[in-house]
């Protein structure tokens, strides 16, 4: 097991002595997390992602209890993304006008079967499910496959284009029941990640499967990139 630095241990300590917040207090903590650091260990200078982390009492291994979604943050993630469109003939000037990185067809499709993934998300209209369906094997296991579920396979182009790049982000249930979603940056005000946090919790509830039994949500944590988690009591 790595040894933790002096940073980490500081960091452990004072968050194990926080227990289960509310979500705006969970939030204020973890932006003055650092300034806990004893004198001579350095805070970050990055302004980290800050994710939630929610497991789920549902058994991903089946269908019916598969929880996905895609929402736009009230106050977006803090990053512009970069919006890649499977589309043709009209759709092309479409896409870029809304402000699309990325508009073509075949040619993007053979860029990445030759390895390119410089994208954040990749959109479809369903008349290009033929190039994009044998994509799967690569775009897949990177959260990028275009899918009806998540709004990336659409006809409505410029709205789905415009929803990313306002900082729309979409989330899935991982094997082990947890979904992991960033809700912004440390850099937000308190006010704005506890807005974020609190859509994404609120969705989250709603998308409960019917076939899932017992407790749902089993816990929520708060964390940042290079900061432990907070326990954040459920909504």
């Amino acid at each position: 097991m790595a040894k933790l630095s002096k940073r980490q241990r500081a960091l452990q300590e004072a968050v194990s002595k926080l227990g289960t917040l509310e979500l705006s207090e969970a939030v204020k903590n973890l932006k003055k997390l650092e300034e806990s650091l004893p004198k001579g260990v350095k805070p970050s200078k990055l302004d980290q992602s800050v994710e939630l982390a929610v497991r789920l009492g549902v058994d991903p291994k089946h269908a019916d209890q598969i929880v996905r979604g895609s929402i736009v943050l009230p106050h977006g993630i803090g990053k512009s993304q970069r919006v890649l469109v499977f589309c043709k003939d009209r759709n092309l000037d479409i896409a870029k006008a809304a402000g699309a990185d990325y508009a073509g067809g075949k040619e993007l499709a053979d860029q990445i079967k030759e390895g390119w993934t410089d994208f954040d998300v990749a959109i479809a209209t369903p008349d290009m499910m033929g190039v994009v369906g044998p994509l799967g094997k690569v775009l897949g296991p990177r959260g990028l496959m275009p899918s009806p579920k998540a709004g990336t396979v659409t006809q409505d182009v410029a709205t789905a284009v415009k929803e990313y790049k306002a900082g729309k982000v979409e989330f899935r249930v991982d094997a082990g029941g947890i979904i992991h979603c960033v809700v912004g940056k440390l850099s937000f005000g308190a006010e704005q990640l506890t807005e974020n946090a609190a859509s994404l919790l609120q969705l989250i509830n709603q998308l409960k499967p019917q076939a899932a039994k017992g407790q749902y949500v089993r816990s929520v944590t708060l964390t940042a990139s290079q900061l432990p988690g907070l326990q954040v009591a459920a909504l």
